[in-house]
């Protein structure tokens, strides 16, 4: 990158030397000078003047044999040989999108003793499992991981990388897009082949207000992950063939880190898993105090489900964040979801309205969350939601 004044276009005027925030330009003798030492080549300068006596050029990348990519990879996310849920999830629409590019659909695996996650995986609609096994990533590290996986793509050359937008993948697939030099389009909730060949990523924008569709044409592979729950489980393999299972070579030379693993402390929930949970009693606004949760806690106990919450919720400091579902928590898709206060706000709305059935309760009768709701109650949620418990656990014989 290299930035340079045509001295022939630059009169002096010093709207370049206002403008730049790292004030590396001084003007001498009605010339701009900039001190590239401080630079940092942001282009307020070249956007600021108005005789465009200031350019920036950019050294481009060489264009690359785009032909030599082929295949669709899932990156198989797995914790002590169990595969990740959202893995299996992304292996259904990684089939559609390998069949629609008349390609193959594989797997790559890192970790250590992976014979379990490739018998599970082998029962999938997958045509090739990678196994990278090596004692230095029996447990996850952003550092190994983002170096293996770069490594592998750059010899294999897949067309398309997925993987799920949990804590491990958000965390170092932006590495291997950085060491790729390719594009990554985070927390997906639409992918499909169009008609140029290309993978069009479509994903929440501006807080859920509007969807972006996103390509990746000049660089490979085109890099997405996908929040869990977003697409369906794919059916089990019919066909009775099992997919080829490869055995990676492993270089050690790619498994030093600057961090040290002391210890794995696992933690204890009282409450199912909100993402793998059927039925979710959430707590919005609506329930107007921290202690009134025990109300929403005792309904999902009699149900036998798990409690979620609503952003405003969490923001107040009334539920730990690991209970939030909507656009900036958890994609959650329940046989029932009961919203108990929650007046259905877009970016609420996005991580809960495909669930099998919803049941709102809510003071407002205008309130956003019944247009997607199948059952509604329009009261007060502290009077309801006790009486709703308490006629549960008398058909349940709990009473």
């Amino acid at each position: 990158m290299a930035i340079r004044v045509i001295e022939e276009k630059c009169n002096g005027c010093g709207l370049c030397t206002k403008n730049c925030p790292q004030m590396a330009i001084a003007v001498d003798n009605k010339k701009a000078i900039i001190d590239l030492e401080v630079c940092n080549y942001c282009g307020a300068c070249a956007a600021a003047c108005r005789f465009r006596a200031i350019t920036i050029e950019v050294d481009k990348q060489a264009q690359e044999d785009l032909s030599q990519y082929r295949g669709v990879w899932v990156f198989g996310e797995q914790f002590r040989g169990k595969v990740a849920p959202v893995v299996l999830e992304l292996v259904g629409a990684g089939r559609k999108l390998a069949d629609a590019r008349n390609t193959e659909l594989a797997v790559v695996v890192l970790g250590s003793d992976l014979s379990a996650a490739a018998r599970e995986l082998s029962e999938y609609p997958v045509d090739k499992v990678y196994l990278y096994e090596a004692p230095e990533l029996a447990h996850y590290d952003g550092e190994r991981y983002s170096r293996v996986l770069g490594d592998l793509v750059r010899a294999l050359k897949p067309e398309i990388l997925l993987a799920g937008a949990t804590t491990t993948g958000r965390s170092f697939m932006s590495q291997v897009a950085i060491k790729l030099y390719t594009g990554l389009t985070a927390d997906c909730t639409g992918l499909e082949i169009g008609d140029d060949g290309l993978l069009y990523q479509t994903r929440p924008a501006y807080g859920g207000n509007i969807m972006a569709t996103i390509l990746c044409p000049y660089t490979r592979p085109q890099m997405a992950t996908v929040r869990h729950k977003v697409f369906p489980l794919p059916p089990k393999r019919t066909n009775g063939k099992a997919p080829e299972v490869v055995h990676l070579n492993v270089k050690p030379q790619l498994h030093s880190s600057r961090s040290e693993l002391l210890d794995f402390i696992e933690q204890v929930e009282t409450t199912v898993n909100i993402v793998e949970a059927d039925i979710i009693v959430s707590g919005g606004r609506g329930i107007q105090d921290p202690a009134n949760f025990a109300l929403i806690e005792a309904l999902a106990k009699a149900l036998g489900g798990a409690v979620g919450a609503s952003r405003a919720a969490v923001d107040a400091g009334w539920i730990p964040y690991a209970h939030q579902v909507g656009q900036t928590g958890k994609t959650v898709c329940p046989k029932l979801y009961i919203a108990c206060g929650i007046s259905g706000a877009v970016q609420h709305l996005a991580g809960m309205s495909s669930s099998d059935t919803i049941i709102a309760i809510n003071k407002d009768p205008d309130a956003p969350i019944f247009q997607v709701a199948n059952f509604g109650f329009v009261g007060d949620c502290l009077e309801i939601v006790p009486l709703l418990t308490r006629k549960i656990e008398a058909l349940r014989g709990r009473a």
